[in-house]
């Protein structure tokens, strides 16, 4: 826990970017007959009956000191799709990087062997050596930042039926623009102090 905390001290270095990555999912939710129009003084009506038209998995990436993020909607979160949003952020989204510090949840396909399971193992190496992982502790996800950007999400572009992927994906596309277009970034507060004093029963007792 002290080890993602004290990334999170870290001052802002454009050169090693501090990313934070997670995932959730989202069910397609089909509409058998069309909302009630509206009318003067009553709100659209919509059927409680609905079709159900699959599940995508969501992956967010985002740069708290830098108030950037991207959502990837994808059909499986298998470890080749992980992989696969691992060499985008490495070389489609911080080229130029000398270092990526990725802090991410211990899921079992989060590992730097989903690379080497997908890729050439020279390509998979290139990789894994651009990265520096600090996973967040077992029942611990919390101190992900990318769950308060996914919290964000849900709120503002989730919460409602949506019946494909083109719809999907083209509202998570306008959401993400939006949003680091607007910039914000994420002040964490939370420090290892915090840590010692409000979660105390998970430290060792030391008697003398």
């Amino acid at each position: 826990m002290e080890d993602v905390l004290d990334v999170y001290t870290r001052p802002y270095d454009p050169r090693v970017p501090q990313v934070c990555l997670d995932e959730t999912s989202k069910q397609l939710l089909r509409e058998p007959r069309p909302a009630w129009p509206v009318r003067p003084g009553q709100p659209q009506r919509i059927d409680a009956e609905y079709e159900r038209g699959g599940v995508k998995n969501l992956f967010l990436l985002c740069e708290p000191l830098a108030g950037w993020r991207h959502v990837a909607v994808t059909e499986r979160r298998t470890k080749h799709d992980f992989a696969e949003q691992i060499k985008q952020l490495v070389d489609v989204y911080y080229p130029q990087a000398e270092r990526i510090v990725l802090v991410m949840d211990n899921l079992n396909t989060h590992t730097p062997g989903a690379l080497y399971a997908t890729f050439p193992p020279a390509e998979a190496k290139r990789l894994t050596e651009k990265l520096e992982i600090h996973p967040t502790p077992k029942h611990g996800s919390w101190l992900n930042m990318a769950e308060i950007e996914l919290s964000v999400l849900s709120r503002q572009c989730l919460d409602r039926r949506i019946p494909d992927d083109v719809t999907l994906e083209t509202e998570v596309a306008a959401w993400e623009d939006a949003r680091n277009q607007a910039g914000g970034t994420i002040d964490w507060r939370f420090t290892e102090e915090d840590a010692r004093i409000k979660l105390k029963r998970l430290y060792p007792s030391i008697e003398e």
